[in-house]
């Protein structure tokens, strides 16, 4: 007859599906029974009318099942009292119970967490799809990605990764970012009913940029992106005074009178002790389906003066996409845009010195 002991250590391995950590290491295990071949567990969720529960049961029971001489499994769902959840999100945020924590976790030096802000002198340009798919590339080599949409007036990240319905779990203040697509999202939209515009003045602005470093539980990462504001305000100031060794992508498109504001968002970084990565230029040209041959639409040679203008390196030219048959602003794996990416994030990666864990 299996032991309780034994269960225990085999649930070990199920973990909670928001926050990728044991549940027997989260104390959401309450109870074992066992009675010959049979096995009752009580399982604790920290909110009532949880919407991953069924997968929590059913981990549970499947993980249960494969012991052996174990024949049924009865999973009991409860819910943690207000005790139980305070120690849950204490664990969770990485400090005692009762003590506060002058630095966010996140922003802890020995995390080792590399910060990349994409910015970009004037709106309009594309940065927040750079972000994306530059955040999603970046988790397809096994990395472990966040991102943080900064832009507060005008966010787009949760339309872009396709959640903009969905909300984030909260669990005593402590907010579980949305994943998608292998990567953590937060934003100002999940916080704001649909179609009401952030009216807010600066201080409130840098209030709310620094709940998204400290309120969420972001766990393990390797990188976290940040789609800045354009131009040069409060939110872009505050990132430079938050993340000091934070480094910096900048976005432009061919034209001139792009590429010309582009280059007062990199000088901005550069005065502020901000390394420049490199510079991106989105909707560099259309390829042609039939022939191959690329239209240069809006011009050529803004990426590269700008590149010149802050003295780093054209990193990459993303070519336009045919919206009639690219349904999102997520490029499809096997396209020209998403192979691009791939050569982005490799980059992006190389001078950051971060390296994909199948290389560690």
């Amino acid at each position: 007859m299996v032991t309780r002991d034994e269960v225990l250590q085999a649930l070990r391995d199920v973990e909670d599906p928001e926050i990728h950590r044991s549940i027997v290491e989260l104390e959401m295990v309450q109870e074992i029974s066992v009675e010959e071949s049979r096995v009752r567990v009580e399982i604790l969720l920290t909110i009532t009318g949880c919407p991953l529960h069924t997968t929590i049961e059913n981990a549970v029971r499947e993980r249960l099942l494969s012991l052996p001489g174990v024949a049924e499994v009865d999973v009991v769902i409860g819910h943690m009292n207000d005790e139980q959840r305070a120690r849950f999100t204490e664990k969770l945020r990485g400090k005692p119970e009762g003590q506060s924590q002058a630095v966010p976790k996140l922003l802890e030096p020995e995390n080792g967490v590399a910060f990349v802000a994409i910015a970009s002198g004037k709106g309009g340009v594309g940065k927040s799809t750079v972000t994306a798919n530059l955040g999603v590339a970046l988790a397809k080599l096994g990395l472990r990605v966040g991102i943080i949409d900064a832009d507060i007036y005008g966010f787009s990240i949760p339309g872009i990764f396709g959640v903009k319905a969905a909300r984030p779990t909260v669990i005593d203040e402590l907010i579980l970012p949305i994943e998608a697509h292998g990567v953590k999202l937060i934003s100002m939209h999940f916080f704001v009913p649909d179609g009401n515009p952030v009216v807010w003045r600066g201080p409130m602005l840098g209030k709310m940029l620094r709940n998204f470093f400290g309120e969420v539980h972001w766990g393990d990462m390797d990188i976290i992106l940040l789609d800045l504001p354009p131009g040069t305000g409060d939110v872009a100031m505050d990132v430079h005074q938050l993340l000091p060794k934070s480094k910096e992508v900048i976005v432009t498109t061919p034209q001139t009178a792009a590429s010309d504001v582009a280059v007062r968002a990199g000088v901005m970084g550069v005065r502020t002790n901000h390394e420049v990565l490199g510079v991106v230029e989105n909707m560099s040209y259309l390829t042609c389906e039939h022939c191959g041959e690329r239209t240069y639409l809006f011009g050529r040679g803004g990426g590269e003066r700008v590149a010149k203008e802050l003295r780093t390196d054209l990193l990459a030219q993303i070519p336009l996409a045919n919206m009639d048959t690219q349904n999102s602003s997520l490029f499809e794996e096997g396209s020209e845009q998403a192979a691009v990416f791939a050569k982005l994030a490799v980059q992006v990666m190389d001078r950051l010195g971060v390296k994909a864990p199948a290389a560690m």
